[in-house]
């Protein structure tokens, strides 16, 4: 968790700066409001319901996607709906990738976590892109 989720405290450090200094009403560079839209993915993520805990690898792997950009075309108020439909892809179809996560407590698989999760983040995509037409 700490590898991963090590640079959150410092992006939602910087994400809350940058949300203060976006309230002044000032133009925003690209890169800064990319920055905005990731800090704002990150913190829907970090949100749980009450009574409703999620397994350490489960948030190890929605922070990984978080913290790694693969949540950044993904809409705001889609992150909730995107993280459950992940999660519940993770255990059917790759299970071994989330019991890696709570055996070791390592990520190992890294590059067959990131295309699946790639591939996972373009096909929600293109779904809801369906579904909306």
């Amino acid at each position: 968790m700490k590898k991963y989720a090590g640079s959150l405290r410092l992006d939602l450090a910087q994400f809350r700066e940058l949300e203060a200094f976006a309230q002044l009403g000032t133009e925003l560079d690209a890169a800064t409001q990319k920055q905005l839209d990731r800090g704002q993915r990150l913190v829907e993520i970090l949100k749980q319901g009450q009574y409703v805990p999620m397994a350490v690898a489960e948030q190890v792997a929605i922070i990984f996607a978080g913290t790694q950009g693969y949540l950044d075309k993904i809409p705001v108020a889609q992150v909730r709906e995107f993280e459950r439909k992940y999660v519940k892809f993770l255990l059917e179809a790759h299970p071994e990738l989330l019991d890696e996560i709570a055996s070791t407590g390592e990520l190992k698989s890294l590059e067959k976590f990131s295309k699946v999760t790639a591939d996972f983040a373009d096909s929600y995509l293109a779904g809801t892109k369906a579904d909306v037409r």
